[in-house]
């Protein structure tokens, strides 16, 4: 394990999955793969927000995996995090091609944007199931603070660059102990240069799931 960072809290683990693992992962996604959406806030429309997601990705529970794989990867993020694994969604396995990104984001929801909240999502775990060539990193514009002024552009690929490696793990804290947001989780996928990302995204919530 290594500490990428403390604003955010963001903590790397190489070879956290086998290549079979993740190939295994991937060929599960490919076989009900959707253009990728958005949670929308107060006032955004699918219009509005055009163009800042433009992956296509699929959720794949662990219930659903006759392998044990998405089981076994569960039980070791819940081990790293000490968090129970029944706090986890469902897996969200996405695809970025060419050009394709995520533009800057938080995977907390804010209530003053979303509305309330019944749980809240406090963690991010990212399994990257592909190595890329060029591009594809996840960034972290915020980070220590910098890029927080007035006038950011979201579209923009600065800051902290975590370039995906198969089989290796990003897991990141969207808030803070007390449980209020910090702003320095703001990330982001960056476009995809040359070849293809594949990503396996477990959002991991401060109470249990019935799912």
């Amino acid at each position: 394990m290594q500490v990428l960072s403390w604003k955010p809290r963001a903590l790397y683990f190489p070879k956290f999955a086998t290549a079979e693992q993740c190939q295994s992962i991937i060929e599960m996604a490919k076989l009900t793969l959707k253009p990728s959406t958005l949670a929308l806030r107060k006032g955004e429309t699918a219009k509005s927000t055009e163009g800042t997601r433009t992956s296509s990705g699929t959720f794949i529970s662990a219930s659903e995996d006759r392998t044990g794989i998405l089981d076994l990867i569960e039980k070791k993020i819940a081990r790293v995090t000490m968090i129970p694994k029944n706090h986890g969604e469902a897996f969200n396995v996405l695809r970025y091609e060419v050009e394709q990104r995520y533009n800057s984001h938080y995977d907390v929801f804010n209530p003053a944007e979303y509305g309330p909240q019944e749980s809240q999502r406090i963690a991010s775990f990212l399994l990257y199931l592909s190595d890329v060539e060029e591009g594809g990193e996840t960034m972290f514009p915020f980070e220590n603070g910098s890029n927080m002024g007035k006038g950011y552009d979201y579209k923009k690929c600065i800051g902290l660059k975590v370039k995906p490696r198969q089989g290796d793990g990003l897991l990141f804290y969207s808030v803070f102990a007390n449980g209020t947001i910090d702003r320095t989780s703001l990330h982001g996928s960056c476009p995809v240069i040359k070849g293809e990302k594949w990503v396996a995204t477990k959002w991991i919530r401060d109470q249990e799931r019935e799912d």
